[in-house]
């Protein structure tokens, strides 16, 4: 791979890889404010939870969908048909990156129109990134990256690297929020839709359906000042800051949705939450009641099922394996039940076509998850849009990473809306599921009450 090379300025360039070393930092928020200053800028930030944050911003082009009937994955199959050869300790150096929302899936599920369409976005926002800035939080490295796929990137990475090693601040300007944070649930009327859910349940329709509220406010101003103090009230391995033309999205998210590592296939479905408890005494409890209590257990088998179908279409026969059941992982606001399902990809299937068929993640919908979606569509109020989508990559390298946007924000059009959520299944109780979603949902509350003016 490096057999050709040329040393410029500490960089390492190849026929086909570009590295250059920066001083690396835990304070990643320094180098994104830098980057802003290009359009289309996107941080997938680990919140030094886990390995690698990736910065990227100027794409060469983007690819945004609004109509049901443009074949995204097609599209985004003909971005990646010349796959390049990974390397290692890069997990990104250029791909497709941004998100695709939940409501994507409608046309795939057949889904019928009944819910409000407020969010009006585009189905899918990717850029085609040429390059990324890594901060490898294991190594304390921080690198500019790129597989030189077009032409162009040589002289934009010149002009990057340039402003990167400029002195780095923090630059944020005002955002507040205006008003009062309304949902389309009170108690009452979440009661009525839960009181349809177990209907349906009770039934045979469903083993299990996810039912969500939302939550929004008029707001103003730029919304990354409030993606910095997110990350201080919610840190998570997930997170994600998408600044795009028409809409920003703030990502606290703790679930990895789909992971392809060189032909490695994970996904870790979140099924079963705790509150933290106010001492010590009574956190542990509540963790210990998660782990072991019978309808959280049943919860998240039924999702485990339902992903290691969804695996199967993609993964060799007989790779799809659980390797961790039913394990707590504990967040700054609630503890979660968390399982790991791993399999092998099929020889001809890529890390998109792992994408399509297991998407929307049944973490977030229910199962059967065709029928859970339909009825979700009955109940809610209004279309999820980017929440219970997608944020993520795929590399050129053919390499994938993503998460379950949930402990989401999207703000847009001067409002700036958040959900939460919870499975339901026979034996669940109306109050503590409605609480359940209030738990998950106060770091995102706070924060609006923090920012209002």
């Amino acid at each position: 791979m490096h057999s050709l090379s040329v040393i410029n300025d500490e960089a390492k360039i190849s026929l086909s890889f570009y590295s250059i070393d920066l001083p690396y930092t835990v304070e990643v928020a320094r180098y994104y404010a830098v980057l802003r200053k290009f359009h289309w800028a996107v941080w997938l930030d680990s919140c030094a939870l886990s390995r690698y944050d990736i910065l990227c911003a100027a794409p060469h082009h983007s690819l945004v969908i609004d109509a049901q009937d443009v074949q995204a994955f097609e599209l985004l199959k003909s971005e990646l048909i010349e796959p390049v050869t990974p390397i290692k300790d890069v997990p990104f150096a250029g791909g497709v990156l941004g998100y695709w929302s939940y409501d994507l899936a409608r046309s795939m599920e057949g889904v019928p129109e009944l819910a409000v369409d407020a969010e009006q976005l585009p189905l899918m926002m990717v850029g085609v990134y040429d390059w990324a800035l890594l901060v490898d939080h294991q190594q304390q490295r921080c690198r500019l990256v790129s597989h030189l796929r077009f032409p162009e990137t040589r002289q934009l990475l010149d002009d990057i690297a340039r402003v990167l090693k400029s002195p780095l601040m923090a630059v944020t300007t005002p955002f507040q929020v205006q008003s009062e944070v309304q949902s389309n649930f009170n108690s009452e009327r979440y009661a009525q839709a839960y009181a349809q859910v177990q209907a349906y349940l009770q039934s045979g329709d469903c083993y299990q359906i996810n039912l969500a509220q939302r939550f929004s406010a008029t707001a103003t101003g730029d919304a990354f000042a409030a993606y910095l103090h997110l990350r201080e009230i919610s840190p998570a391995p997930y997170a994600a800051f998408l600044d795009f033309p028409s809409v920003q999205i703030l990502s606290a998210s703790p679930e990895r949705f789909l992971s392809v590592q060189d032909g490695a296939v994970e996904t870790k479905p979140i099924k079963g939450t705790r509150p933290r408890g106010i001492d010590a005494e009574s956190d542990s409890r509540y963790a210990r009641e998660l782990a072991s209590h019978p309808k959280d257990r049943a919860e998240n088998l039924m999702i485990v099922d339902l992903l290691r179908n969804d695996l199967g279409k993609s993964c060799e026969p007989g790779s799809v394996v659980v390797p961790k059941l039913f394990e707590v992982e504990s967040y700054t606001n609630v503890h979660h039940l968390v399982s790991t399902v791993r399999g092998v990809l099929k020889k001809g299937c890529s890390a998109l076509d792992v994408l399509r068929d297991c998407f929307p993640g049944g973490s977030i919908t229910g199962a059967p998850k065709h029928r859970a979606m339909n009825i979700i569509e009955q109940l809610e109020p209004h279309r999820r849009g980017v929440y219970c989508g997608v944020i993520g990559y795929i590399g050129f390298d053919g390499n994938m990473d993503s998460n379950i946007a949930i402990r989401t924000l999207v703000y847009s059009h001067g409002e700036i809306r958040c959900w939460a959520g919870g499975g339901i299944v026979a034996d669940s109780l109306c109050d503590a599921e409605y609480q359940e979603t209030l738990d998950k949902a106060s770091a995102m509350l706070a924060l609006l009450v923090k920012f209002r003016g």
